[in-house]
């Protein structure tokens, strides 16, 4: 797939990477190419860099790994993203990271459905570290990647590409339930900084 990834810090960079060596094509969205850090992340993944607008242009799945700051901003900077399989992996993140601040919408994911309208976004890629992201796999299992939205095509293509990357897909329902994988977000940040587990931990949902 063409995937267009708004976003070069350690998550975009890592999904970048996983994407493609899965065999997609990728392109960091970004405000200048010639920066030397774009310069490294294109070198480190195999992707290539471009305009944000000409990025998503040419995207059949937009990626949103920026800090939940820019994100209006680059949303309009993209020139509408209706019609796009959007991927919302952004969790929005008080400075000290006590907390969520969505600007007082109910989910971020929900937020940016406002912002880009006709967009078909999913949450999906946001529950976990960016190592993770890099290799999802525990003692040969890979760890649980929840994705939710209302778009059953475009979660659909959150399960596949999630799957490249090694994880477990696992469909959490409607977008409305974007409020809770932000939450589970916020326990993974809790568990490995707050309480000093570190990053090289994963949840994984088991079945009986």
């Amino acid at each position: 797939m063409k995937i267009a990834i708004i976003g070069t810090g350690s998550v975009g960079s890592a999904l970048g990477q996983g994407f493609v060596k899965a065999g997609h094509e990728v392109v960091f969205g970004v405000r200048d190419a010639g920066k030397p850090k774009v310069a490294e992340v294109v070198q480190a993944t195999g992707a290539r860099a471009d305009a944000v607008d000409a990025a998503v242009a040419g995207a059949e799945v937009v990626v949103l790994a920026m800090p939940w700051g820019a994100t209006q901003e680059v949303i309009e900077a993209a020139g509408g993203l209706a019609g796009k399989i959007v991927f919302d992996c952004i969790n929005p993140l008080k400075p000290d990271l006590s907390g969520l601040d969505t600007g007082g919408a109910r989910s971020a994911a929900e937020q940016i459905a406002a912002w880009a309208p006709g967009a078909r976004v999913v949450k999906v890629f946001n529950s976990t570290g960016a190592g993770n992201m890099a290799d999802p796999h525990y003692g040969g299992s890979g760890a649980t990647m929840l994705y939710c939205g209302d778009d059953t095509g475009a979660k659909q293509v959150a399960a596949s590409l999630a799957a490249d990357l090694g994880f477990e897909p696992v469909d959490a329902g409607g977008l409305a339930a974007a409020y809770l994988l932000e939450h589970q977000a916020m326990l993974w940040i809790h568990l490995a900084y707050g309480v000093g587990m570190g990053r090289n931990i994963a949840f994984k949902l088991l079945r009986r």
